[in-house]
C-alpha cells in the first residue's frame, strides 16, 4: 500500500493523506462490487502497510 501512495503522491499531486484515503476508497469498492475478492483485496491492500511492519 505504500507504493501505492507514494506513485499518487508523485504522479497525481496528491498529498499521502488524500492518497491514502483514496486507496482506502478504492478498495472499499472493490470489496463492495465484488464481495468474493474482499479477502484478497484486504491482503493486497495491507502488504507492505505501515500497520503489518
Amino acid at each position: 500500500m505504500n507504493e501505492l501512495i507514494e506513485r499518487l503522491t508523485k504522479e497525481a499531486g496528491l498529498t499521502p493523506d488524500q492518497a491514502k484515503k483514496a486507496v482506502e476508497t478504492i478498495a472499499s469498492f472493490v470489496k463492495e462490487k465484488f464481495p468474493m475478492l474482499g479477502g484478497a483485496v484486504d491482503n493486497i491492500f495491507s502488504a507492505g502497510s505501515k500497520d503489518n511492519d
